[in-house]
């Protein structure tokens, strides 16, 4: 099907060049481009909770080292409130 589409000139060369670099027409090119576009929308929209996947990652050392001082301090807590507990 033909359509009239307004494209950037700047962007508009660009496609030009890199049609001629790979050899083929310019619509074959926008193409391409266009269902690359459609394809990857797809499969982002189909899973959108892998979108931040492994983002936190490099937070895993740190939520160690937090829960090890909060383990820490409580051990120490619990005894003085048992010592505060027996005196009263």
């Amino acid at each position: 099907m033909k359509t009239t589409l307004e494209i950037p000139d700047e962007i508009l060369r660009r496609a030009k060049s890199r049609a001629a670099e790979r050899g083929i027409p310019l619509g074959q090119f926008v193409t391409e481009a266009i269902g690359e576009k459609l394809r990857s929308t797809t499969e982002v929209n189909k899973r959108p909770w892998m979108n931040h996947m492994g983002k936190l990652k490099g937070l895993r050392k740190e939520t160690r080292r937090i829960a090890k001082i909060i383990e820490d301090t409580f051990e120490r807590i619990e005894p003085e409130m048992w010592s505060l507990d027996k005196k009263v």
